[in-house]
């Protein structure tokens, strides 16, 4: 156990010494605990991460942001509007915008026959290093 944790702490601190300058990350899910978490995660690597429990307040400060912010995280299934209905929003003000798509209720082919598509998909539960090695990979770290 004791092993597994000094990996995990070696793991995060590799990705923080390897993280740039500081960019951006939106992340959207109407579960608290999962918000926390993603800012646990993503914050020692260097990323600003700004959560929002509800979709349409992110899509408002998403509207407002100048500049956008380097990578959106959202979950599918929220209350008032899903993931896909939120990533059509910002895909509209913003096409290039990198988007990662999060769900434990869907898989990857909620979105196979949308016009507009994430430009990855991670399934929940997920670990720290698969939501750490997406990122990087989506924003080339």
């Amino acid at each position: 156990m004791a092993v597994d944790a000094e990996r995990t702490q070696a793991s995060l601190n590799k990705a923080r010494a390897d993280a740039g300058p500081k960019s951006l990350i939106y992340v959207v899910d109407d579960e608290a605990m999962l918000l926390e978490l993603a800012r646990i995660i993503l914050e020692p690597m260097g990323f600003e991460v700004e959560t929002f429990r509800d979709p349409g307040a992110a899509l408002e400060a998403y509207t407002a942001a100048y500049p956008r912010p380097a990578l959106v995280i959202t979950d599918y299934a929220m209350h008032s509007m899903n993931g896909m209905a939120l990533i059509e929003a910002c895909r509209g003000l913003e096409p290039k915008q990198k988007i990662l798509l999060l769900s434990g209720t869907v898989g990857p082919e909620v979105y196979f026959g949308s016009p507009c598509k994430p430009d990855q998909f991670l399934g929940k539960p997920y670990q720290a290093r698969q939501l750490i090695d997406m990122v990087k990979s989506m924003l080339a770290c």
